[in-house]
């Protein structure tokens, strides 16, 4: 999604870098990059004129400019931005101090709400909570079919009384229910509508001060872009609601609701959605989203992914590695291996500090086989010794490894230089210079 945005802003970066000192019109170029990539990225245009004020402000007051390293440090700050301007740290869920925590969802139809209700059940269940959906939508019968049919094939328990009851009591009987059957947590199936309308708030407002949800989330489809800021300020006008989910963030969206949102509603994003799958719900870090946007990559992603994905042992070996920052290529292709089976290549390569743009530099129909064989076949072209040590690696290397491979020495030099950010990236990160970022119970 925010792939155009990355470019943009690592192309005004990249401008900077070349410069061995920066004057205050070198700033003011950059800066107006960085605003047009936001409004181009759809990012509501007060929000980028304050964000670009805020990097431009802290610059000059921190005297930036006459540091050893200016590019360096106007990074860093546009870091720090991007990550308050999303929120700061990662909100969390609100728990009633008495079971069933209640999680009224609400949003307009086609936002994806009903298969959002099913996504976060099912992420609380992984969590060790026993999970109830409440079909409350009695406007459109195919949401409580389809919640009726996502309950069976995720093996949760989902109460419903058909089109014929009203959405009060149905909650009112559906909470009873999940006392009689232990539920820690209840999620609500509110009704949807193509606009937003007076009835709408009117029955999400009598459910809210009937049953004093914990949290009142409203979906919203980042594919809409500022529609889907303009839906968040009308719902937390009308019902205050306590956070956001964003669905369809694997979309081909220019990202612009997701930077604009906190911003305009003060409501914090809680949870993005990433796919159609049952586990494609990710608990929002402004911090890792702020790094992906920069290219710094998502390590602490990628190790939870990988801790989900093949266990607590193989995480704790990545873990290792990472801190150790003695990654060989030959540890490196062993590991991208294994990503592999962890979602789509072009969402992991994100997460891969120096790696966010090489996508780029393939088709989008084949990117995931054309990345990884491309990448197997340079690895697998070099000595074990070059595995081992690729910094042996000369011109006359470089030509023999890409005439093994089939590819060409550019090919090969691209690796080397994204092998080796990666692996700075790691050793920083494990030095703290790029904060504490371990995955909490992996840090000790």
């Amino acid at each position: 999604m925010f792939e155009h945005l990355s470019g943009k802003i690592q192309g005004a970066f990249g401008k900077l870098g070349r410069r061995g000192t920066l004057s205050e019109q070198d700033l003011d170029e950059a800066l107006r990059e960085i605003r047009m990539a936001l409004l181009e990225a759809d990012v509501n245009y007060k929000v980028a004129r304050d964000f670009v004020k805020a990097v431009r402000a802290r610059s000059l007051a921190d005297e930036v400019l006459k540091s050893p390293t200016p590019t360096q440090k106007v990074i860093g700050i546009v870091n720090d931005e991007l990550v308050a301007l999303l929120g700061g740290e990662a909100p969390k869920l609100q728990r009633s101090s008495q079971p069933p925590t209640v999680i009224m969802l609400v949003g307009l139809q086609g936002s994806g709400k009903t298969t959002t209700c099913a996504k976060l059940a099912t992420q609380m269940r992984r969590g060790g909570d026993r999970p109830l959906l409440i079909a409350a939508d009695v406007y459109r019968p195919a949401a409580i079919e389809q919640l009726q049919q996502l309950g069976a094939q995720l093996d949760l328990a989902v109460y419903d009384e058909g089109v014929d009851s009203s959405p009060r009591k149905i909650v009112e009987h559906g909470l009873e229910e999940a006392k009689r059957i232990g539920a820690a947590i209840v999620i609500i199936d509110t009704a949807g509508r193509l606009h937003i309308d007076d009835e709408m708030m009117r029955e999400i407002g009598d459910l809210k001060r009937r049953f004093a949800p914990s949290e009142v989330l409203l979906v919203a489809d980042a594919m809409s872009g500022q529609d889907a800021v303009s839906a968040a300020k009308a719902f937390h006008e009308a019902v205050d609601i306590t956070g956001v989910i964003l669905t369809k963030m694997d979309g081909d969206a220019r990202g612009g609701a997701a930077l604009s949102i906190r911003a305009v509603t003060g409501a914090p994003i809680k949870f993005l959605g990433t796919g159609e799958g049952a586990d494609a719900l990710e608990v929002f870090h402004p911090d890792r989203l702020a790094s992906r946007i920069l290219g710094r990559g998502d390590i602490v992603s990628l190790v939870e992914k990988a801790k989900s994905e093949f266990g607590e042992a193989d995480a704790k070996q990545l873990k290792k590695r990472m801190q150790e920052g003695s990654f060989s290529l030959d540890d490196f292709l062993e590991q991208f291996q294994k990503v592999q089976n962890m979602g789509p290549m072009s969402q992991i390569l994100g997460m891969i500090p120096g790696f966010g743009n090489l996508k780029s530099q393939f088709d989008e129909d084949d990117f995931d086989d054309g990345f990884f064989t491309k990448v197997e076949a340079i690895i697998s072209s070099m000595t074990p010794q070059e595995r081992r040590r690729p910094e042996i690696i000369n011109g006359s290397r470089r030509r023999r490894i890409a005439a093994g491979s089939g590819t060409s020495a550019q090919d090969v030099n691209q690796l080397l230089k994204q092998f080796k950010e990666a692996k700075k990236m790691m050793k920083a990160m494990a030095s703290g210079r790029l904060g504490r970022m371990m995955v909490p119970g992996m840090g000790r």
